[in-house]
């Protein structure tokens, strides 16, 4: 596995502080464009897309979180970035606590964006169900249009905000060489990614954090319960907990100003 294996891009200059952010399950480096765009004059970020998503490779098998951690220790490595800031959303945020404990000399800071460590060992099944309703491939963008505008709500119900998840699917599907629309991202992967994610809690991890760690809750997450939420902020005092009012599962989409202020400011005081 090599570098080239991954679509990424690095923004901004200053090279003696860095970040690097990790999207959720069938999101892509773009996810977090809007955000490093904010933050690279004083920071250089790295986004990418990870294994199964975007426009980086899509082997068959290979999504557990150690092995996404793995990945990003290799990319890393091979741009000879020594240690860093960590933020993860969802998918991403599970990826970056597996991460953190297994390679704590290469993070100066840990933002767990709405994750928690617990097993919801069915939870795959939820976004099977959601990607078999859609039928891809699509003829054409009207089609695409056409299939979630008047159809999609009436085959599906949501767990989060329907027109959060509306917007985000429609932004997976892309035009295809064919002339077709089609996902993004390995549909298959997907649903591997959330099963091997949830195959062992990471409690262990959480507890063992000597770094500062910044989590952020939305408010109506349907991901992050308030309950799992306060256990983990009682479980280690390096954990500093806010929760962004009216926000759902995609905090930095949702709230994104508020979302890259308090950020900002938990990273400036680390």
């Amino acid at each position: 596995m090599h570098i080239d294996n991954f679509n990424y891009s690095i923004l901004g200059n200053n090279t003696d502080q860095r970040i690097v952010f990790l999207h959720g399950l069938m999101a892509f480096s773009a996810n977090w464009r809007k955000i490093a765009n904010k933050l690279e004059n004083e920071y250089q970020c790295l986004i990418y897309d990870q294994r199964g998503h975007g426009r980086s490779f899509k082997p068959e098998a290979g999504y557990s979180p150690d092995i996404l951690a793995e990945d990003l220790d290799k990319i890393t490595s091979e741009l000879g970035w020594e240690d860093f800031h960590l933020v993860g959303h969802s998918m991403g945020a599970r990826v970056a606590m597996v991460f953190a404990h297994k390679y704590p000399q290469k993070v100066k800071t840990l933002t767990i964006e709405d994750m928690g460590p617990n097993v919801l060992a069915d939870s795959y099944k939820y976004y099977e169900k959601m990607l078999n309703i859609v039928p891809t491939p699509f003829v054409s963008k009207d089609a695409v249009k056409n299939f979630f505008d008047r159809e999609f709500l009436n085959l599906f119900t949501p767990s989060e905000k329907p027109q959060v998840l509306l917007t985000f699917l429609m932004a997976n599907i892309e035009e295809k060489p064919n002339g077709q629309y089609d996902w993004r991202f390995s549909k298959q992967a997907m649903i591997d990614i959330v099963r091997e994610g949830h195959r062992k809690d990471r409690w262990l991890e959480l507890s063992s954090f000597k770094l500062p760690v910044l989590l952020v809750r939305g408010e109506t997450s349907h991901i992050l319960s308030s309950e799992e939420f306060g256990k983990m902020l009682d479980i280690n005092p390096n954990i500093t907990g806010i929760e962004i009012q009216g926000a759902g599962h995609w905090v930095h989409y949702e709230k994104y100003e508020e979302f890259t202020q308090i950020l900002r400011t938990f990273l400036q005081n680390h």
